[in-house]
């Protein structure tokens, strides 16, 4: 499995969701709507999901084994820190 594409949809400083990113997968398969999440252990990503009838969320999709998520999240996290970048020096400079 290869991740082929990440787009950082939305940036945000504030709040724990500080991000939402669509991925492809082998230039085959996309996923929208991962979260990223500012948690008390650092960032982290929540897959698509759903509220069900119980009041719970079920993901939508998610990754079998925890190597397909630690790539998942890698390419997410580092797509995000780039995109926060770009996003901290466009608002710097719009501030000069």
């Amino acid at each position: 499995m290869e991740i082929t594409d990440v787009r950082v949809r939305r940036v945000s400083k504030e709040g724990k969701m500080r991000g939402i990113v669509s991925i492809t997968i082998d230039n085959e398969f996309a996923v929208h709507d991962i979260k990223v999440i500012e948690g008390d252990n650092g960032i982290f990503i929540a897959m698509p999901s759903r509220k069900a009838n119980d009041g719970e969320f079920k993901d939508i999709a998610h990754p079998i084994n925890s190597e397909a998520r630690q790539k998942i999240q890698s390419a997410i996290i580092s797509a995000y820190e780039k995109a926060l970048a770009e996003f901290e020096a466009a608002v710097e400079s719009e501030e000069e």
